[in-house]
């Protein structure tokens, strides 16, 4: 056994100890079971009430490759990903030299001691760990050796953070559900590394935990895959086809994990969804609009290259009017790009997808809570509007681990939208047509198969065709159609989720995001006001645009559009759809792969006024 322990560092030299405020960056390999012990640690973090929030950084490939798991304490709140890293634990022997450059000055490195100190810096903490040792001594099976050595750090980081053993055994159970041979194995290895410590180690590094009140209270700890998958199942989702894909694959699973639980009819023991992998996207997408033409509230998870598979199928679901919803997790692209890293490059590509004049609904959820909320949202949408749509969430979003308000059951019931019965078929005298408009919103009324009345039968076309479905080559009858689309899609604009609005009345400038950006967003505002920069503040949850979004950029000299892509799509999209304001707007955008920094933002900003 070895230990290394460097010079005190100053914050400690001066009797200054650093509580619930800094950054953990853990380096391990890939399929080395890191997973299990860097959710025990933020769920433990959690558990002691202090503001946490986790980034996976894992390769797309093979396992063994390097990866990296960010957690961030803040005892303010902010839970964006932070560039600074002042605890450094250094697992992987492949990339141990740049890891222990990444710690910050005065920041503590601990390593397994069969690694070698790459650079000898005198202004840090060098910890060395005995894993093997303690692994040997702890009289593992070979099999579970390699997993179960990740506890050391967990152990070894406990006692140096004064993180509560008591929390550690209660996130064992709740990982394993319980399960006492597993969860006594991995408390065991975390508990000898932590006498280790104690016993071996001078605690000289500033960083310290302490329980905190007033943030985590009745909240949950969630990712937002998980969240889409249960609003699904509370809002009536039918029938669910997917084919697996980086990073949506987990949503469509959880379907399955608690679907089984929470949608089975009791009188018959059956499951009152279906879920189906198809053979490529091309087949799921098929299926879900099969589903949704026949009266099935129907979705599919994917992410980018799916998207573009799914391209001829979504102009379908626009022109023949057909209500469909598409999760779309998006990653890095173009092409196959890099799989299992974040970004919001398919606003465009999903905004307009499909040859000829196609646009379609896309929300964008900022939290696992509007994950949930907008499974039923993007459903309702679908019916009312009789079309496509897109939920746009990240890999940031929908695979790390939230703090998010727990979910309430929606009380409101599903809307449907203009479905005609037997009986309103009846009144109507049979006299209807699919594509007429009646109430001047552009949408039209339907009847779905099965409906009992000789009227209710219809062609239903993507090809050229009339208010009637009568197919058709006549240019009124295009443009009438093309006309009433229109209409259609404007009255989208004040049925989607409003824009989250808060105007300064100081502030001639206004910031502009959406999703997983709010944090840093949030962040970088109260950095900005510090630096006497007072800020409005806008995040879209939904294209199109309202009238609201028009006033906003109108209320202020200039409005930075910030966004997690290379070309910034979002202001490119605004800029088309406000032509007279378009000078107003300024991209503030980045894309390689790691969630938006508020330090970034706000340096970016600061560069723009300059």
């Amino acid at each position: 056994m070895s230990v290394l322990v460097q010079e005190m560092p100053s914050a400690v030299r001066d009797g200054n100890l650093i509580f619930n405020d800094f950054n953990i960056n853990v380096a391990t390999a890939n399929g080395s079971g890191s997973q299990t012990s860097n959710n025990v640690l933020i769920r433990s973090l959690f558990k002691m009430g202090i503001p946490v929030t986790g980034k996976n950084f894992f390769p797309s490939n093979i396992q063994g490759l390097p990866t990296w798991y960010q957690i961030r304490l803040s005892k303010e709140g902010y839970l964006a990903r932070r560039d600074g890293i002042e605890i450094t634990i250094c697992m992987n022997g492949a990339t141990v030299a740049e890891d222990m450059e990444t710690a910050m000055s005065d920041g503590l490195i601990l390593y397994d001691d069969a690694l070698p100190i790459a650079n000898h810096r005198k202004d840090v903490t060098f910890i060395g760990m005995p894993v093997k040792e303690l692994v040997k001594q702890a009289n593992l099976p070979n099999n579970l050796r390699d997993y179960v050595a990740n506890f050391v750090y967990v152990g070894v980081v406990a006692y140096l953070l004064d993180i509560e053993m008591e929390e550690i055994h209660k996130a064992l159970e709740w990982n394993f559900d319980g399960k006492a041979k597993p969860v006594q194995m991995n408390y065991d290895m975390a508990a000898a590394a932590y006498n280790w410590a104690r016993e071996n180690v001078e605690n000289t590094q500033p960083y310290r935990v302490e329980r905190m009140s007033g943030f985590n209270e009745g909240k949950v700890l969630v990712d937002g895959n998980t969240s889409a998958a249960l609003g699904a199942l509370f809002n009536g989702v039918n029938m669910v086809a997917w084919y697996p894909i980086t990073p949506s694959s987990s949503l469509a699973e959880a379907i399955n994990k608690y679907g089984p639980t929470l949608r089975k009819d009791p009188e018959t023991g059956k499951n009152t969804y279906a879920v189906v992998q198809a053979e490529d996207e091309l087949a799921a997408i098929g299926m879900v609009i099969g589903a949704g033409w026949a009266g099935a509230r129907s979705m599919t998870s994917t992410s980018g290259p799916g998207i573009s598979l799914m391209a001829e199928f979504a102009g379908l679901a626009q022109f023949a009017e057909i209500p469909s919803v598409i999760w779309d997790i998006q990653r890095m692209g173009p092409s196959t790009g890099l799989p299992t890293r974040t970004c919001q490059s398919d606003i465009e590509s999903a905004y307009y997808l499909s040859h000829g004049d196609s646009r379609h609904p896309l929300l964008f959820p900022s939290t696992p809570q509007e994950c949930f909320e907008m499974a039923g949202t993007a459903f309702d949408l679908a019916e009312r509007l009789q079309t496509l749509v897109f939920v746009l969430s990240d890999l940031d979003l929908g695979m790390n681990l939230w703090i998010s308000e727990p979910f309430e059951y929606p009380e409101a019931p599903m809307d449907r939208g203009k479905v005609l019965s037997a009986e309103d078929l009846s009144e109507l005298k049979g006299n209807w047509g699919r594509y007429v408009d009646v109430d001047g919103d552009g949408i039209p009324y339907r009847t779905v198969p099965g409906t009992k009345h000789p009227a209710a039968a219809y062609f239903t076309r993507g090809t050229g065709h009339n208010e009637y479905a009568v197919y058709s080559e006549r240019k009124e009858d295009w443009e009438n159609n093309m006309v009433r689309l229109e209409r259609k899609f404007n009255t989208a604009r004040e049925l989607v989720p409003a824009p989250i609005v808060e105007e300064n009345a100081q502030a001639s400038i206004g910031i502009m995001t959406l999703g997983s950006n709010d944090p840093a967003v949030r962040e970088a505002m109260d950095r900005l006001q510090a630096d006497g920069v007072e800020t409005s503040y806008m995040r879209l949850r939904a294209l199109p645009i309202s009238q609201q979004v028009k006033e906003f950029v109108a209320a202020h000299d200039q409005v930075y559009v910030v966004e997690n892509n290379f070309n910034g799509q979002l202001c490119t999209i605004l800029r088309t759809e406000m032509p007279a304001l378009a000078t107003r707007l300024v991209s503030v955008s980045k894309c390689d792969g790691l969630p938006l920094s508020a330090r970034w933002i706000t340096e970016s900003i600061l560069a723009e006024m300059a």
